[in-house]
């Protein structure tokens, strides 16, 4: 039987392994409803909405884990949009930016038609991989549902990695601090 003190280091162990996150308190930045910042950390998030399609959810009747990528695409696309700079200009102009890494810890479900907020972050920048943030709240109740990463990797049209081009890296630099 082990002893109070072990009982008592295995339950503050548990403690700092919640896996509940801390609350994320959004404020919107200089009236600009696309950006805000968060209070507990000062950190500026770009954010969408969008609401949980029908086709989204698996048979137990919530998101798909794999669905949450697609959630991260279009908060970093809109990011990117509002940012004057489209995906798609990016890819005109001769770069590609393929996923080499993902990462995402999940918290809480989304279930059909739940509203939710797509928080997006330009991250890490290097010579030719970037990296975004994402938080994804389900909007009436505020809880985090998820967070996650997408690292990039530029690359021209034949896949041969190149620099990152001027326009990505001017987002990098007017992003709201």
């Amino acid at each position: 039987m082990p002893s109070a003190s072990e009982v008592l280091t295995a339950v503050l162990s548990l403690k700092v392994f919640e896996m509940k996150p801390k609350p994320f308190i959004p404020e919107i930045l200089d009236g600009d409803g696309r950006y805000v910042r968060e209070k507990t950390d000062g950190l500026v998030w770009h954010k969408c909405n969008t609401r949980t399609l029908y086709a989204d959810t698996d048979r137990s009747q919530v998101v798909y884990h794999g669905n949450y990528l697609r959630y991260f695409e279009l908060g970093r696309a809109s990011l990117m949009r509002d940012a004057a700079y489209a995906y798609r200009e990016v890819e005109e102009n001769g770069f590609i930016y393929p996923i080499i890494e993902i990462g995402i810890s999940y918290f809480t479900p989304l279930f059909y038609d739940d509203p939710m907020c797509i928080y997006t972050q330009p991250s890490d920048l290097e010579r030719v991989r970037l990296k975004f943030d994402y938080i994804i709240t389900n909007e009436e109740s505020n809880e985090i549902v998820c967070k996650g990463f997408t690292r990039h990797c530029a690359t021209n049209a034949s896949g041969t990695p190149v620099g990152i081009d001027e326009k990505t890296l001017h987002l990098w630099k007017v992003f709201p601090k």
